[in-house]
Formats: structure tokens, sequence, C-alpha cells
């Protein structure tokens, strides 16, 4: 009998815990903590931060392509460094701006937009989700040419896997009325999200940069499509483009979170990198006091652990850049060094890893400096009202003072703005040239942008680099070959792509890009 009710006692109590257990089983078994949907407002922060790169190898397309194309910033390593030192396609490096954007700005930012476009609360955040779409997908179509655009980034949203590649004429004239409307549809009277890491949610500053955003994709199409470039410079100048350094679009840095091509370059690349012989000498030639804020020599040094702070010199008159068309090996021959009047490699002029390029060096993005000379040009042409030297002048003398804004040490004086201004006075007869050598410097350490002002332009003038072993079959790199992986995942619409556009090399030229 005692054996039964104590069974009995058991079941009653094993029963009572399960249906205890069960009766809080939802509540025990949900994650409190992990989030399943995220603020679009922090999304956008995501998307902008990625814009300059989520780790040190990810800057590795801008120090071994665009830098070197445009002849600021070189190695004379090759391997995982050949790029454009050498001419060469390196299938590592190519496909670096194109998984970046694409993986994370853009389906960041895509997201962003169609959550927030029939939020009638949010509509600030909408239009300037779309500015930053925009830019975005213009550094990717300026970079490789045909992309996907309209359907881009929507495998989750639509389920596109193998978005089509749309041609750089149809993207750039939907990014300009993406702009036009986004900048337009910004409005201060309605809520603004105070949480955004570019602006804290100051809608004149969205505006200005759309505006902005607009005068430089305008610019783009001088070659192609004069009209709708001056249109679209009209429509910008009209609407509010940047009107002082406090209006620049700037990625700020932190000893935590790192300016990513300053930590490549203070880690294992910092022996590797140096600045062109080409760049150095414009400045030296002319007297730029932004040499004195951008360069350092380690002066005699004979090898990696020789670049101390004893042999550094800043000092404009001892820089001394590296010659373009030599590898590691050729340029440490006897009669090189000789030649250039250094000991060893390691002795050439490298960017100063203590001013603009210290861990929390910012970044720029737009500028007020770009924005006056591309003013300066279209004024030039006709396109706006106003006279193209003062917007010249206005231009250099913000990318001088915005060297302040990397470290107290890089900040030029006044009388030495002023000296340098009084002895470069604009040249009507040489306009298109003086401006965008200007914009050469002034987009120092902006890869994507040198690299499209450099193909639009055609200046600053600079020999072709006289590697042997090049691959190319022009006198610079065009544009970046598609990634070996889209070949593979979505190869029927590359081929139509490089059908329309030409070979998948480093020597097609992009739509705008005419000859």
């Amino acid at each position: 009998m005692k054996t039964k009710l104590k069974l009995i006692l058991s079941l009653l109590t094993t029963f009572s815990l399960l249906t205890g257990c069960d009766d809080q089983f939802d509540e025990i078994n949900t994650n409190k903590v992990d989030p399943t949907t995220l603020a679009p407002s922090f999304v956008m922060n995501k998307a902008i931060i990625d814009a300059t790169y989520l780790d040190g190898f990810g800057t590795l397309q801008m120090l071994c392509y665009e830098f070197g194309i445009v002849q600021q910033i070189i190695t004379p390593y090759g391997s995982s460094l050949a790029g454009a030192n050498y001419n060469q396609n390196n299938v590592s490096n190519t496909p670096l701006v194109w998984q970046n954007f694409y993986r994370n700005v853009l389906k960041q930012i895509v997201d962003v937009v169609e959550k927030t476009k029939e939020d009638a609360n949010r509509t600030n955040l909408y239009h300037s989700a779309r500015i930053w779409k925009a830019y975005a997908f213009m550094i990717l179509t300026d970079t490789y040419g045909d992309i996907p655009y309209t359907e881009a980034a929507k495998g989750y949203i639509s389920e596109i896997t193998s978005p089509k590649y749309d041609s750089q004429e149809v993207i750039y004239k939907d990014i300009l009325k993406e702009l036009d409307e986004a900048s337009a549809a910004l409005d201060a009277t309605k809520a603004i999200e105070t949480t955004d890491v570019l602006y804290g949610g100051n809608v004149a500053k969205w505006k200005k940069l759309g505006y902005s955003l607009m005068l430089r994709a305008a610019m783009r199409l001088t070659k192609v499509d004069p009209t709708t470039a001056r249109t679209y410079v009209t429509k910008a100048v009209t609407g509010g483009v940047m009107q002082s350094n406090d209006d620049n679009s700037v990625m700020r840095h932190t000893a935590l979170y790192n300016n990513w091509i300053a930590n490549h370059l203070q880690a294992r690349e910092k022996t590797n990198f140096y600045l062109t012989a080409p760049f150095v000498n414009y400045l030296k030639t002319n007297n730029d006091p932004r040499l004195g804020s951008i360069a350092v020599r380690y002066v005699g040094a004979k090898g990696g652990p020789e670049q101390v702070a004893s042999r550094a010199s800043t000092d404009p008159k001892v820089q001394i850049g590296m010659p373009m068309g030599y590898d590691n090996v050729t340029v440490s021959t006897p009669a090189v060094l000789a030649q250039y009047g250094v000991a060893s490699l390691w002795d050439f002029t490298q960017v100063n890893l203590n001013t603009v390029l210290k861990l929390d060096a910012p970044e720029f993005h737009v500028t007020h400096s770009q924005t006056q000379l591309l003013l300066a040009e279209a004024a030039v042409r006709g396109w706006v009202t106003g006279n193209a030297a003062d917007f010249y002048a206005k231009g250099i003398r913000a990318n001088m003072e915005q060297m302040a804004s990397y470290d107290a040490t890089a900040a030029i004086k006044e009388d030495a703005i002023q000296a340098y201004l009084a002895a470069h006075p604009f040249d009507t007869a040489r306009a298109l040239e003086l401006i965008n050598t200007q914009y050469w410097v002034s987009s120092f350490l902006n890869g994507p942008e040198l690299f499209a002002n450099f193909r639009r332009s055609g200046f600053p003038t600079l020999s072709k680099n006289p590697y042997p072993a090049s691959e190319i079959t022009e006198d610079f790199i065009r544009r970046m070959p598609y990634p070996d992986s889209e070949t593979i995942v979505n190869q029927q619409n590359v081929n139509a792509a490089i059908a329309r556009q030409g070979p998948n090399t480093l020597s097609t030229r992009v739509w705008w890009d005419k000859k």
C-alpha cells in the first residue's frame, strides 16, 4: 500500500513539474537580448562606416591600384601587392571595392531605403539613404563600369540572386535623378535622426552633400553628355552645394575605431609604400606647403628597422619621391640609388603616419575643396555664373585649411596659404589643367575619386609607368575587371555586360571615359 502511495505521489509531482515547465516554455526559451530587427538609423550608420572599409586588407585596392594609377603612392613590391606599380591584374585586390560595397554598404543601404520609403515619420532618413546609395553606386560604376544596379542588393528583399547588369549611362542618369529628388525632398521641419554618424541629423548639411554629389556626378558626363551635365550642374548650384569645410562629408576615427589605411600602413605594410616622384616633385617644384603636412622621410635609412624617429624629417626640401617603373630589386641598384641620392629604397619619402595617416585620422568622401574646384571648371565651361579664378582659389584654400583636421602639426599657416595663392594665380589659358591638377592634390587619400577624375579630365599630365612587364594596352589602367566570383555565379549577365562594354580587362574604358 505504501509503495502504491509513493508511486502515485511521484507521478503527481512529475506531472506538476512538466506542466509548470510547459506553462513557462515560451518565456524561458525566448532570447530577450538578441534583436530580431534593427533600427534603420543604425543600419544607415553601418552603411556609412563600411564605406571606409572593414579592415586594413580592404584598402589594398586603393593602395595597390588607385593611388598608384594616379601616381601618388606606390610600392616597389610584387606578389600580393602587385597592381598599378607593375600595370598588372592582381585578382586578389581588384575585387575589393566590389566585395565591400555589394556585400556590406549596399546590402545595408538598400535595406534602409526599403524600410523607410513608406514611413511618413522617417522621410529624412529615407532621402538621406537615397543620397548615400547614389554615392555608393557612383564608386562602383566608376570603378567597374556596367554593374548590377536596378536589381542589386535585392537577394533577400526580392529573391534576386543573379541580378542583371545595367549600362553605366542608365545608372548615371538614375543617380542624378535620385540625388535631385532626394536632396530637394529633405525637410528640416520633419523628424531627424540625431544618431546619424555623418551629420547628426543636420538636414541642411545632408542637402549640401546631395547637391555636391550631384555636381560631381554631373561633371563626370562632360565628355559624353554635356547637355545633361550642364542641366544638373545648374540644379546643384541652385539647390546649394557645400560652402565651407564644416560641410565636408567625413568619417571620423578614434584610437579604437581606426582609419583602416593608417592601420594597415602602421602595421604589416609600414615599410612597403612610398610617395611617388611625380607627386613629391610637383609639390616641391611649386613650393606647396601641403608637402610638409603629408610627407616624411627617414633620411639615410638602409632598412625598415632604421626608419626611426631620429631619422624622420618633414622638411619639404629633403623629400625624395620613389620613381615609377621599378620593383624592389631594380630600384635598389647602386646606379638608381645614386641617381636619386638615397641610401636604399627605405630612404624614399613616405606618407606621414603621425599626421594624415594617424590611426585616428579622418577620411573624406566629398569636400568643400573638391566642390569649389568643380565649380571652377563649370565656370570655365560657362555652366555657372561666378569667377573661375575665385572658385579655384577657394578650392585650394579649403584643402590647405583642411590639413588642420588631421593633426595640429599638419595645420598650414595663413601666411603660407596666402603666399602660395599669390605665387600661383589662375591662368585661363591653362584652366582645365590647373583646376584638375589641384583636384588631384585636394583628393589625396580618396582613392575612388582620384581614379575617376583623372580618367575624366586627363589631368594631371603624367608620364606612362614604364615598368617593362605591363599587361595593359593603354597608357594607364582605365577600370577594374569584374571579380572571378561573378563569372562563376552570374555568368550570363556578366557576359552580356562584357559584350556591351568591352573586354573584361584593365584597359577597357567605362562609358563616360572617352578619348
